[in-house]
């Protein structure tokens, strides 16, 4: 499984991670030692630990798991969500998890079932999000109905917990966090003014923005 090149990643790829964490942490999107991180290195994730605080970690706090679940780095025990970024790792291309308590995308995650198409972001997220149905934390029934939700997503809500993204790395999976977030906090906002029902995008309206942003940002 190590050897060579992955063994002078681990550190890189391990700050990486910290980053990654306490930023979820410093942009309030946890609160103590919620929500999770990991990153993909071949055939090994590295994942934050259960109950610790992020700022507490350090570059010899490195823990990390095989596919299987066996830890093959560190010894701090890893998150209890072990199981839900192990569902999506063996499901999907995911390189990084990223999994918060933030507040809006929780309170939405009480009130729907699909994250309502109040923006044309829910296109970089794979169309509307979807919200897995209530399961005890830590548990492989809440890993499997994350899988469903996030079936053509890279993001989906978990009912009365939070939320979950990947992407191709942890800065692309944080900024679909952030971006699924936003669009909470903005249906929210909007369905709160007394009176007034927001106005939602169609699908035909969403499929021409999902389009347009596969050519969005820099090119060579």
């Amino acid at each position: 499984m190590r050897g060579g090149t992955e063994d002078r990643d681990i550190p890189a790829l391990w700050t990486e991670v910290l980053a990654t964490a306490r930023r979820t942490a410093s942009e309030g999107l946890v609160v103590g030692t919620s929500g999770n991180v990991s990153a993909r290195l071949g055939d090994m994730i590295l994942i934050t630990p259960s109950g610790i605080p992020y700022h507490r970690l350090g570059p010899g706090d490195v823990t990390a798991v095989d596919l299987d679940g066996r830890q093959v780095l560190g010894s701090l025990t890893p998150t209890s969500e072990l199981p839900l970024h192990l569902a999506v790792y063996r499901a999907t291309d995911a390189a990084a998890v990223v999994h918060t308590h933030a507040v809006h995308a929780t309170a939405v995650s009480t009130l729907v079932e699909e994250v309502p198409l109040v923006h044309y972001m829910a296109g970089a997220l794979g169309g509307p999000v979807r919200v897995a149905p209530y399961a005890l934390y830590g548990s492989e029934e809440l890993a499997a109905g994350a899988l469903r939700a996030l079936d053509g997503r890279t993001g989906c809500l978990l009912a009365n917990h939070g939320m979950l993204t990947y992407g191709a790395g942890l800065e692309q999976a944080y900024d679909r966090t952030a971006q699924l977030e936003w669009m909470c906090r903005v249906w929210l906002t909007a369905a709160a003014v007394p009176g007034r029902t927001p106005a939602l995008l169609t699908p035909e309206q969403l499929a021409a923005a999902t389009g347009k942003l596969r050519g969005y940002g820099q090119r060579g």
